[in-house]
């Protein structure tokens, strides 16, 4: 896989039949190694190991519905009252960042409502506030606090 802007992670990989997986630490199984995934597992070590986000609030492809569409929300961080503080969307590594990922983003804070946004690549890393008109870019991912 291709080297990220992201510190290195010590993962664990493994060859199932034709698959190639990682170790995904929140969910405690092992996923299909795919491009995004890669990108997906260096973020969450990185707001573990570097920023300090407890593991026990993450919550990782969970679901919402937006107009009677199911969605996923790729990495989803709670505060300690239980309320969205982080969001974020991983793209590969390949895919650029482009308006239409804060738009896929912004729709899903529509719902979710958290107070950060992080749209990544593992390469390119935007994190902002949204208000309705317009997005705020931080110059970077605040760290947890308790």
């Amino acid at each position: 896989m291709e080297p990220l802007n992201l510190p290195q992670i010590n993962c664990n990989i493994r060859k199932n039949g034709a698959n190639v997986e990682i170790f995904d630490i929140i969910r405690k199984k092992y996923i299909v190694l795919t491009p995004e995934e890669w990108v997906r597992q260096h973020f969450v070590h990185y707001l573990i190991d570097e920023l300090k986000y407890p593991k026990s609030l993450f919550r990782i492809e969970s679901g919402l519905n937006y107009n009677k569409l199911q969605k996923r929300s790729d990495i989803l961080v709670y505060n300690r009252e239980m309320e969205p503080l982080l969001l974020v969307e991983c793209k590969s590594y390949k895919v650029p960042i482009t308006q239409a990922g804060f738009n896929q983003i912004g729709l899903y804070n529509s719902k979710i409502k958290a107070k950060y946004l992080v749209l990544t690549n593992g390469l390119k890393h935007y994190c902002c506030t949204q208000t309705k008109e317009s997005y705020e870019f931080l110059k970077e991912i605040p760290a947890y606090k308790k």
